[in-house]
């Protein structure tokens, strides 16, 4: 077992357990925030003892917080953050408030606390986790889905809240009095100090400082300077009684519109994952099992009333200041469900200023602590849950009923690429319909001049009818899902065996199966790589028309071989061997263009 103090020893530990744990929990489905858990869990004092002294890791763990807000900071600028001032302010104050009022009343009422503790207790607990919730999401690649976006203006509100509520715990302990005031009024002067040193540095000192830095061309000197502009913001704000992450965060958002925005995030990235992860591992550590196995009804029963009182508070917020869908609502109540890292500093400072006895703040650690636990498991159930039963979506009337007058085309999804096919052929006057299942998509394409894009499934042969597919010239398929743009084709092409298709392809393999039910197929990324390889060609020096016959020679032949290939392609061994024989043709072909070019130069008159 290492020993206590020896950071090389610990390291390795914690490494040790990071890379056993977190793979398997990945492996079964359960997130990376329950492998570093149940890895601090495991190398703590509880069970095998690796690591005697939690607290000795805390304060290099918190440090993945600030990070994080850090990142979160770089990725709001302020004018995006006053666009969120509503979904901040509004439903953040609304979620804390109301949640807080509810805990509180429990506490106050259902287990006879004071009235003092059972503020400090609604206030806490109606925190969640920024590092976890943000973590949860990621994973997920939820970030930017309506829930994911309100849970990101709800957390960023609460971690704002979180820097009064930790100046009023020891107001609310009884430290009241004329010194009281007086300290009061110390304290708010040093917090402001603090922030206008954050703002005014932040925004005339930082640019020029990593202008000098990125003249050196080090990037280790570029890493360092990251490092302290983060760890030294964070720091003047603990000096002056402020939360950290928010110092960090501040520092971030005046970042947020600089041109080495991008480079500070490629450089904070690998050490906030790290130290993020050690965040997580130091809540696992500090679990008091003991009181679990003492009295597990407690404590699971706790677990439980915690997250039976927030989730459908969030959900009633969400749906009704968020405006999100039930399914969406439910979602964000289990994201933010579980307790937060800013209430294990609440109810520090609560226990030290006697709002809490030792076994109190022992059992609201541990209550947090599984909350957490148990929030991956309840994403899980959630999506198990949604993927055999998926309920219908909330669609407006308007968006159901397709009017349409013989359209040329039908566009089947309305992405990136359906877009700008809608765009040119409004622009020309040819008459179309566009269908897609996904609401903000219509209500995005809606907002640039009433397009004529509605809700329906190009799989449903009642859409088909309802769009009049039978009149149409084209069937444009453009969604970006390989497997039901196949279907789509192979549907329309039985129904409708007189309109042309015309198919959006992933790769070649797909080119084949669209091909097979009578679609043309345009693979997504093709032209543009062609005209990336062209512009590449003349920068290296080769002529205008040079690099345009290479163009035009690799596309003739990419055509021939995707053409040859057709009635092979479900064997693997013989496309790669036609693959094969294809690049060296293409090698000679090319050697033979370059052989006339010189021929035809040697024989053009000199000027």
């Amino acid at each position: 077992m290492p020993e206590e103090g020896n950071m090389l020893q610990a390291a390795v530990v914690f490494l040790l357990a990071a890379v056993i744990a977190v793979p398997l929990a990945k492996r079964l489905q359960l997130g990376a925030v329950l492998g570093y858990l149940f890895a601090g869990v495991v190398i703590g004092p509880q069970v095998l003892g690796w690591v005697g002294d939690p607290q000795s890791v805390s304060h290099i763990s918190e440090l993945g917080v600030v990070l994080l807000l850090f990142i979160i900071g770089l990725e709001l600028s302020p004018k995006r953050l006053w666009v969120m001032r509503k979904a901040v302010f509004g439903v953040g104050l609304a979620q804390v408030l109301l949640t807080a009022v509810v805990i509180g009343a429990v506490a106050l009422l259902g287990f006879g606390q004071p009235l003092n503790s059972a503020v400090v207790l609604g206030l806490g607990l109606a925190l969640s986790s920024t590092a976890f919730g943000l973590q949860s999401l990621a994973e997920r690649k939820e970030l930017n889905s309506p829930h994911g976006r309100l849970a990101f203006a709800i957390l960023l509100f609460q971690d704002i809240a979180a820097i009064p509520l930790i100046a009023m715990v020891p107001l609310l302990a009884g430290g009241g009095g004329d010194a009281g005031e007086g300290s009061t009024l110390d304290h708010s002067l040093r917090v402001l100090g603090s922030i206008a040193v954050v703002v005014i540095g932040g925004r005339y000192l930082l640019r020029p400082v990593f202008r000098i830095v990125a003249r050196t061309g080090l990037q280790e000197v570029s890493t360092a300077t990251a490092l302290l502009v983060v760890i030294g913001t964070a720091w003047l704000m603990e000096l002056a009684g402020v939360s950290m992450a928010l110092g960090a965060f501040l520092a971030g958002l005046l970042l947020a519109d600089s041109e080495y925005r991008h480079e500070l995030e490629s450089q904070i990235e690998p050490f906030k994952g790290l130290l993020l992860g050690l965040f997580f591992i130091s809540v696992g550590m500090g679990a008091n099992l003991s009181l679990l196995l003492e009295n597990p009804a407690l404590v699971l029963g706790l677990t439980v009333l915690l997250i039976g009182i927030k989730l459908p508070l969030l959900m009633l917020i969400g749906r009704l200041a968020g405006g999100l869908g039930r399914l969406s609502a439910v979602r964000l109540g289990i994201v933010l469900a579980a307790g937060g890292e800013f209430a294990f500093v609440v109810f520090k400072i609560g226990r030290d200023q006697g709002l809490f006895d030792a076994r109190l703040y022992d059992t609201l650690l541990l209550t947090i602590t599984l909350s957490m636990a148990l929030t991956p498991l309840l994403l899980l159930l959630c999506a198990r849950l949604l993927r055999t039963k998926t309920p219908p979506v909330e669609v407006p009337e308007e968006y159901r009923e397709i009017d349409s007058d013989a359209p040329r085309v039908v566009i089947a999804g309305m992405g990136r690429m359906g877009q700008i096919v809608a765009r040119i052929l409004r622009a020309q006057k040819i008459s179309f319909v566009a269908l897609d299942t996904s609401v903000e998509s219509i209500e995005f394409s809606r907002s640039f001049g009433h397009l004529p894009v509605f809700y329906g499934d190009p799989l449903r042969p009642e859409i088909l009818r309802a769009a009049k597919v039978e009149q149409a010239e084209y069937f444009v398929i453009a969604t970006d899902d390989p497997e039901i743009n196949i279907k789509t084709a192979e549907l329309v092409h039985r129904l409708y065996p007189h309109v042309k298709i015309i198919a959006r392809a992933r790769n070649r393999q797909h080119v084949h199966r669209l091909v097979d039910h009578g679609a043309q197929a345009v693979r997504e990324t093709y032209y543009s790589s062609l005209e990336i390889t062209r512009r590449t060609l003349v920068g290296l020096g080769l002529s205008q028309s040079q690099a345009d016959a290479r163009i035009n020679r690799f596309k003739r032949h990419d055509e021939q071989v995707l053409q040859a290939q057709h009635a092979i392609y479900d064997d693997e061994a013989k496309v790669m061997q036609t693959a094969q024989e294809a690049r060296a043709e293409l090698a000679r072909l090319f050697e033979s263009d370059r052989q006339d070019e010189k021929a035809a130069a040697k024989g053009a008159p000199r000027r």
